[in-house]
């Protein structure tokens, strides 16, 4: 029942529209505008409200006798139960076209009916009220449902250790049940569309139905299930492959109870395995997980004589046929050419021919490949897509044979200017140059280290430096990292007066008057007397 009295006090005391109070009170808006057109109607009552007057003395004074329990009863309610058995039990059936029968049904019997928001609002509650006895039947072809497991592994990352989350993407047809999953280490849009291309191609087709939850990859906002907003790059995916996105209800798993049940069994199973082992790539996961997949796809149901595989089998002929091409997410951006031949995309470095040196490029990248051309759109070059932050991607043929002395950037002139802070900071820059496995990926991290020396103190990065070389950690991150705990111990104080010079250069300082009261009416004063002289003289 909605809440007449506060839809009367903020629409007559706060002016508020219909729409606004729909939306403040979570309500349809159809709802609303009809009481408040009723309430208008009404000539036993009238705002301001009598003291103590409830929402069902509102309902019997407004709607007199054809209220019941909230409910206008001049319009025709819908079967519920009837509509819930064809969206269960009917392939493709959708609640527009169960609305456009209802409403046919209604003008030929010459019955009022109800709009199609107020129409699917009832069916929500229909279905609340009837949770325990609801059952929803799967339909052969009729949805894929999506998700992510809550289970998540660990990744190690062979160069530096680091340790990287594995989530793992979950789709199922509830059907047969037949599942598909696979381990990710992103989960942005790119990565989002991908496994979903993926989850199709491994089903061989796709159903008219695409139910995920509400998860930002998918979904924008979700307020009333009804008309979620979609996001655009999913939205855009849907289409291509002739489906329709359906985001499960907030906080309303029964919704996508099939992949919900698939997620559990993996959890409560398989994943008790693979979680025993370490990963150092997300090829090896997932070559262990998809294992553990088929054996258990292969078994009988418990209770049934039949396997996922068998039903699946007979599924599969229901699908839809997927488009000639899949859907790509694509990533575009303009860079330049960097002095170590280089460009910097999404946290990670891919080399470029020569000859492109310190010029501006287009950069194309799907979640697996990244492409690089010049600004007449040739293509330059195609890299994988880096799988870890920091990652360089160099071809030796990119690099001039005497790349060392090609450009301002080398190891002469990085020795050179570190040999001016200390020996110890030139130590850690030859250390740095011999990291990698070609010089030139090393320049970005020399650049950095160096400019400590103007961000603090010569006397401050040689001391950090020094520190480094003593417990073997000659990095551009160690040296990030530890230099400012060290800036605080070893800077003096003409250090800091020169970092807030240069921080303050160029700035207009006022004097401590300038925004006095006094000051204020003084200077109006006199732009006043400007404009009398002014007009004096016209």
């Amino acid at each position: 029942m909605l809440d007449y009295k506060d839809i009367i006090i903020k629409h007559y005391a706060l002016h508020m529209s219909g729409r606004q109070i729909a939306s403040a009170l979570g309500v349809s808006k159809s709802g609303v505008n009809d009481f408040l057109s009723a309430f208008e109607k009404c000539n036993t009552l009238q705002y301001p409200l009598p003291e103590g007057i409830t929402n069902y003395g509102i309902a019997e004074l407004v709607y007199g006798s054809c209220k019941n329990g909230g409910r206008d009863l001049s319009f025709e309610l819908p079967d519920y139960a009837e509509i819930e058995a064809q969206m269960s039990n009917r392939r493709n059936m959708t609640l527009v076209f169960l609305w456009g029968r209802y409403k046919n049904q209604c003008n030929v019997e010459g019955k009022k009916f109800y709009s199609y928001r107020q129409f699917c609002d009832l069916y929500l509650q229909w279905c609340e009220e009837n949770a325990e006895s609801l059952h929803l039947n799967a339909v052969i072809g009729q949805k894929i449902e999506v998700d992510f497991a809550g289970k998540t592994f660990d990744l190690i990352d062979r160069l530096t250790g680091e340790i990287i989350t594995i989530v793992v993407f979950v789709a199922v047809l509830p059907y047969s049940q037949y599942i598909y999953a696979e381990g990710m280490i992103s989960t942005k849009e790119p990565q989002w569309i991908e496994v979903n291309n993926n989850a199709l191609s491994y089903f061989g087709g796709v159903t008219p139905l695409i139910v995920c939850d509400n998860c930002k990859q998918a979904v924008i906002a979700n307020k009333d299930w009804i008309e979620p907003e979609l996001n655009k790059d999913y939205a855009e995916w849907a289409e291509h492959n002739h489906t329709v996105i359906l985001p499960a209800k907030v906080k309303k798993p029964r919704y996508k109870s099939s992949v919900e049940n698939a997620v559990g069994i993996l959890e409560k199973g398989l994943f008790h395995d693979l979680e025993e082992n370490r990963y150092f790539s997300i090829d090896a996961f997932n070559e262990d997980l998809w294992e553990k997949l088929s054996e258990l796809k292969a078994g009988n149901l418990k209770g049934k004589n039949y396997s996922r595989s068998d039903r699946f089998r007979e599924e599969q002929r229901e699908l839809m046929p997927l488009p000639p091409t899949q859907y790509h997410y694509m990533e575009r951006k303009t860079a330049k050419v960097s002095s170590d031949f280089h460009v910097r995309f999404d946290n990670a470095y891919y080399s470029v021919p020569k000859q492109y040196l310190h010029k501006q490029v287009l950069i194309r990248a799907t979640a697996s490949a990244v492409k690089i051309y010049d600004q007449a759109g040739t293509l330059l070059c195609e890299w994988p897509r880096a799988t870890y932050r920091g990652q360089w991607m160099t071809n030796p043929e990119h690099l001039p044979k005497h790349y060392k002395g090609f450009s301002e950037w080398n190891s002469t002139y990085f020795i050179q200017k570190a040999l001016t802070i200390g020996p110890d900071t030139a130590e850690v820059i030859r250390r740095i140059l011999a990291s990698r496995s070609y010089e030139v990926q090393t320049y970005r991290s020399c650049i950095g280290v160096l400019s400590f020396a103007k961000k603090y103190s010569k006397r401050t990065l040689e001391e950090c430096c020094r520190q480094a070389l003593e417990f073997n950690k000659t990095t551009y991150t160690f040296i990030k990292n530890s230099i400012p705990a060290i800036a605080d111990e070893t800077m003096t104080d003409a250090d800091r007066r020169r970092i807030n010079e240069e921080k303050n250069k160029g700035a207009y300082v006022m004097g401590s008057d300038a925004s006095s009261l006094n000051h204020l009416l003084e200077k109006s004063r006199l732009l006043m007397d400007e404009v009398d002289e002014g007009g004096e003289e016209e």
